[in-house]
């Protein structure tokens, strides 16, 4: 049995390497890197947003090549059916003669999946991955059917002001850990893209961690400390977001008509725990939970009709949460 330190020890290194093979690929964005890979290591799906050409897809491609799994990627399109996702039972012949019905498996049986484009899809398509996403099994036939573990989705979606795009349902958006916003390169990065891209060389990655080797840094994530008093911030936080509620932000009555489910509260400490043993430590703080909030929290609150007339975005709406929401208080129990 490993010691705590070399336990550490051991989760820093695999994520120092898991940053190292992908920054061989991708240039930049390594708020996004940072935000993917801790969303894998805390067991949870990752929504990424921005238009077309950012590198969203080419990141998931990827980390399917350094994370040793099994591997899918769905192309989201507006006549896709929810069997093209799960499986359909199929009329084969049986050995002894007769005809059976037996199951062809969808692409969503494997551990890492890649929901491309995921808000081209109808409402009735999307919502075909919620329970794949909550409860890691299939129902079809009657039957069911439990996906492989480690299992992660990662969605690539355009900004839903493009043309051809559906709104995610929020029981949907819900089943996310985090949401990051894929941003424009700057002028250096561009270069960098340029020269990687348009040269005669092509950057290839290893694998860093297998299934095996992933699931216990999983483990490892849940078993981090964290003190009544820091969990007792991401509480307040998470309340902060509920307009007209007893804790309450002004900035939340104002401008929003739903907060945060208790899954924010629950990614917001799972992504703190994650953070420290990146740096290094076997306690998660303040600065842990906060680094956290707009990733686990943005894709959880729903501007009213104010907000939208005024330009107003969830990600602002957040920053004058933490702002607004003292670090160290009374323990809420209400």
């Amino acid at each position: 049995m490993s010691s705590t330190e070399e336990q550490i020890a051991g989760f820093r290194a695999a994520w120092n390497r898991l940053q190292s093979e992908i920054g061989k690929v991708i240039v930049g964005h390594r708020e996004i890197v940072d935000g993917t890979l801790t969303a894998i290591l805390a067991g949870g799906h990752v929504l990424l947003e921005g238009v077309p050409g950012l590198g969203k897809t080419l990141l998931v491609r990827t980390l399917s090549e350094v994370l040793d799994l099994s591997f899918s990627r769905i192309q989201f399109t507006p006549d896709l059916m929810p069997a093209d996702i799960l499986g359909t039972n199929l009329v084969v012949e049986a050995p002894s003669g007769g005809r059976e019905f037996r199951f062809q498996k969808g692409p969503i049986f494997a551990h890492l999946i890649l929901a491309d484009e995921v808000n081209r899809a109808t409402p009735k398509t999307q919502s075909a991955m919620l329970e794949a996403m909550q409860e890691r099994s299939v129902t079809a036939g009657g039957e069911v059917r439990r996906l492989a573990e480690p299992f992660f989705v990662l969605a690539t979606q355009n900004p839903i002001d493009q043309e051809g795009t559906y709104p995610l349902p929020e029981a949907q958006l819900d089943r996310f850990f985090f949401k990051l916003l894929v941003g424009s390169p700057s002028a250096a990065e561009l270069h960098e893209v340029l020269n990687r891209t348009t040269g005669g060389e092509k950057a290839t990655v290893g694998k860093v961690l297998t299934a095996g080797e992933l699931i216990p840094l999983q483990q490892l994530v849940r078993q981090v400390p964290v003190a009544t008093h820091v969990q007792d911030y991401a509480v307040r936080l998470t309340l902060a977001t509920h307009p007209g509620g007893a804790g309450a932000s002004p900035v939340a009555t104002q401008y929003l008509r739903f907060g945060s489910s208790p899954r924010g509260a629950q990614c917001l400490v799972l992504a703190a725990k994650v953070r420290a043993l990146a740096q290094g430590r076997f306690n998660a703080g303040f600065d842990d939970i906060a680094s956290a909030a707009p990733a686990a929290l943005r894709h959880r609150l729903i501007l009213n009709f104010e907000a939208e007339a005024e330009g107003i975005t969830t990600d602002h709406v957040l920053a004058k949460i933490l702002e607004s929401v003292p670090r160290n208080s009374d323990p809420v129990r209400a």
